[in-house]
């Protein structure tokens, strides 16, 4: 697939009424919780812990992944699912502590609101982990909607959750933006018929190509967004 991706400076301001955001990577660094939840796991299983810059790369690619970090041979089907869970069970005691905002996005938000430009999240985070996060950050009742993994029967990177936070905002697809930091993203969006936008300060694990991602553009910092973004 070719990529449509280029620089703010090579690229039109995309008119938008409606910018829908990935959460982990994008909106939020949860990497220090993350990476402190497989540690105490690790601690647990009496296995050696991992260090933050090692992990920190693959947040965006779920618990299977981050897991595979510590386990080169996964284990059987049963014992894995189990540590899975067990991950999640940690994770969820931390969820919040040490997660932040991405530096910048705060304006970014307020600009938006200002603005007058509905904005949400679409994430692959099943809900009982992100409302509590939003909750915890105090953005839970700006953001418009919050389509989580566990809110329909499809995941990114099928377009069916772009396009459903698209209806709940009364937006057309292509009247939106979608942020991700992960291929699946901007594969999602461009089935979904959105501008897909590379947050690239995210969670790209080395050797990975955002350059060949179906994307309209890449930011290197939350704020980059206001260059592109045009009042519909």
């Amino acid at each position: 697939m070719q990529s449509r991706a280029g620089t703010l400076n090579s690229l039109p301001v995309i008119p938008v009424s409606a910018v829908l955001l990935d959460l982990d990577g994008t909106l939020v660094d949860t990497a220090p919780d993350m990476a402190a939840a497989l540690n105490q796991l690790l601690a647990e299983e009496n296995k050696a812990p991992i260090a933050y810059r090692e992990v920190r790369p693959h947040v965006s690619q779920g618990a299977a992944r981050l897991l595979g970090l510590a386990w080169a041979r996964q284990p059987d089907e049963e014992k894995f699912a189990a540590l899975i869970q067990r991950f999640l069970e940690i994770y969820a005691g931390l969820n919040g502590r040490e997660s932040v905002l991405f530096e910048g996005f705060a304006e970014v938000l307020d600009w938006l609101d200002s603005s007058g430009i509905a904005w949400g999240i679409v994430t692959n985070k099943p809900t009982w982990l992100s409302e509590p996060l939003l909750q915890h950050l105090g953005i839970d009742r700006r953001s418009a909607c919050l389509v989580c993994g566990d809110t329909l029967g499809q995941r990114k990177p099928h377009p069916a959750q772009l396009l459903h936070a698209a209806g709940l905002l009364d937006a057309k697809p292509q009247e939106c933006v979608y942020v991700g930091d992960a291929s699946r993203d901007m594969e999602a969006a461009e089935s979904a018929n959105m501008a897909g936008i590379v947050a690239a300060y995210g969670y790209i694990p080395a050797g990975s190509d955002p350059s060949a991602w179906p994307a309209a553009a890449t930011i290197e910092k939350p704020a980059e967004l206001r260059g592109l973004i045009g009042l519909k």
